[in-house]
C-alpha cells in the first residue's frame, strides 16, 4: 500500500484565494487546480475588458498558481475554458492558447449560463505532479507526458486528442464530427454515438478500450437529449458503466448538440515507470444501498490513486427527491457523496476536487454554508459554474474526484 500519500493543498498570493478553496491540491501524480475566475489578485476584483482580456487573466492566475509549485505551463494536461457564450468560445481559446508553444494540453470548452462574479470567462486545469506526493521523497522521478493524436480524427492546433501521465490519460472533450471535421447528421442520438466513437478511436490509438474510461461527463444543449444518448450507451458500455456527470450547455464548438469528455485508466504508466510493474492494475467500480443508484453511471470507480464520484443530485439514498430550498439540497448531495466515500473507507477530507453547477449562482451564498459544514477544515480544489437546468428539476448538482491512497491492485 501507498499510504504515505496525502493531499497537499497550496496557495499563493500571487493569484486570487478563497476561504472555501485550495487553488491547488497536489495527490499523488496530480495536481488539481481550482477554476479560476479572471481576477486581479492586487485588487480582488473582476479585470475590465471582454473576453480575451478576462481569458487572459484567468490564464495569468493559473500560471502564477502553477508556477508557485515549482511547475511549468508544460505540465499542463487538461484544461477546460467555461464562457458565458457560445460564439466567445473562439476567443478564449485563442487567448489561452498563446500560453502554450508546440505542445498543447487536452481541452473541454463550452459554454454555460452563468460564471461567478459576472465573469464571461472562467477557467481551470489539471497538472502533471511527477514528484508525487510522498512526504520528502520522490515518488517516481522525472516521469514523461504521453501526446498522441487519432489518425481517424481531425487534428486541432489548440489541444491533442489524448495525454497520458501516469496512470491516467485525459481525452479532449469529443465533438460528433467525421474525420474531415464536419458534423454528422441527424439528432443528439446520432451525435451521442459519434462522439462515443471518436473517444473510442483516440483509445484505440493508444491500445485502450472504452472498459478503461473511470469518468464521462456528457454536456447537453439540452437535457432531454440524455434519452438519446441513453438508447446508445449500451453499444459502447454494456456491462460495466464509469462514473458519469451531466452538464446543461448553452453553446458547443461547432454548434454540436452533444459533447464527451473522458478520463481514462492508463494502467501501462508513463515512462520511467515501467509496463511490467504496472499494467495489470484494475478499477474498482462500486455502489452503495446508502445513496441514490443510477443505471447509466457507476457511484463511484477507483483507479491506482484516485477515486471518481459520479454527479450527486438532491435524492436520498431510496430515490426520493429533499424538499427544501439550495442549502437543503446542497447538504443531500454533500451527504450522498459522504455516503458513497464512507462506503469504500474513505472520509471527506480525500476529496481534491469538487464541481458544483447551480441554477442560480444567487443560490451559492446558501450553498456555500452547507458546504462549509461539510468541509470544516481542509478544503479542496473547487469549481461553481451556472446552468439553465439541471436533471430533475434539481437547483445544485456536485460531483467529486478523492485521493486513493491505497491504491488499486496489484500495484498501489
Amino acid at each position: 500500500m501507498s499510504g504515505y500519500n496525502a493531499t497537499n493543498p497550496r496557495n499563493t498570493d500571487r493569484a486570487p484565494q478563497s476561504a472555501l478553496s485550495a487553488q491547488t491540491v497536489a495527490f499523488s501524480h496530480y495536481n488539481n487546480l481550482s477554476a479560476q475566475l479572471p481576477i486581479d489578485p492586487a485588487t480582488g476584483k473582476l479585470v475590465g475588458g471582454g473576453v480575451a482580456v478576462q481569458a487572459t487573466q484567468c490564464m495569468e492566475n493559473l500560471k502564477a498558481v502553477i508556477e508557485s509549485i515549482g511547475h511549468v505551463m508544460d505540465d499542463v494536461v487538461r484544461l477546460t475554458i467555461f464562457v458565458t457564450k457560445a460564439d466567445a468560445i473562439e476567443t478564449a481559446e485563442a487567448a489561452s492558447a498563446a500560453y502554450f508553444g508546440s505542445y498543447v494540453p487536452a481541452r473541454t470548452s463550452v459554454a454555460v449560463a452563468a460564471l461567478p462574479l459576472g465573469a464571461s470567462v472562467q477557467i481551470e486545469a489539471l497538472l502533471s505532479n511527477g514528484e508525487g506526493s510522498i512526504p520528502d521523497a520522490p515518488q517516481a522521478g522525472d516521469l514523461i507526458k504521453l501526446v498522441r493524436n487519432a489518425h481517424k480524427l481531425p487534428a486541432s492546433r489548440r489541444s491533442t486528442h489524448n495525454v497520458a501521465f501516469s496512470h491516467y490519460s485525459n481525452v479532449t472533450a469529443q465533438l460528433p464530427a467525421d474525420a474531415a471535421g464536419a458534423l454528422v447528421a441527424g439528432g443528439a442520438q446520432e451525435q451521442a454515438e459519434q462522439c462515443l466513437n471518436n473517444i473510442k478511436s483516440v483509445l484505440w490509438s493508444m491500445c485502450h478500450e472504452l472498459d478503461d474510461v473511470v469518468r464521462i461527463t456528457v454536456f447537453l444543449t439540452d437535457l432531454a437529449d440524455i434519452e438519446a444518448v441513453n438508447a446508445v450507451y449500451p453499444a459502447f458500455f454494456p456491462g460495466y458503466r464509469p462514473a458519469r456527470t451531466v452538464v446543461k450547455a448553452e453553446g458547443l464548438p461547432l454548434g454540436a448538440d452533444v459533447m464527451i469528455e473522458a478520463v481514462v485508466s492508463h494502467g501501462d504508466g508513463t515512462p520511467p515507470q515501467l509496463m511490467r510493474d504496472t499494467a495489470g492494475l484494475v478499477k474498482y467500480a462500486n455502489n452503495t444501498d446508502a445513496a441514490p443508484r443510477d443505471e447509466w453511471s457507476t457511484q463511484t470507480v477507483a483507479f491506482s490513486h484516485y477515486n471518481h464520484i459520479s454527479a450527486q443530485l438532491p435524492v436520498d439514498a431510496s430515490g426520493n427527491a429533499v424538499g427544501g430550498g439550495a442549502k437543503e439540497q446542497a447538504a443531500q448531495c454533500l451527504a450522498n457523496i459522504k455516503a458513497i466515500v464512507e462506503s469504500i473507507g474513505h472520509s471527506l477530507d480525500d476529496a481534491v476536487k469538487m464541481n458544483l453547477a447551480l441554477t442560480d449562482l444567487a443560490d451559492l451564498g446558501a450553498v456555500d454554508e452547507a458546504y462549509a459544514a461539510a468541509f470544516p477544515g481542509y478544503r479542496p480544489a473547487r469549481r461553481v459554474i451556472g446552468v439553465s437546468a439541471l436533471p430533475g428539476g434539481a437547483r445544485v448538482q456536485i460531483d467529486a474526484v478523492l485521493g486513493n491512497a491505497e491504491g488499486t491492485p496489484p500495484k498501489a
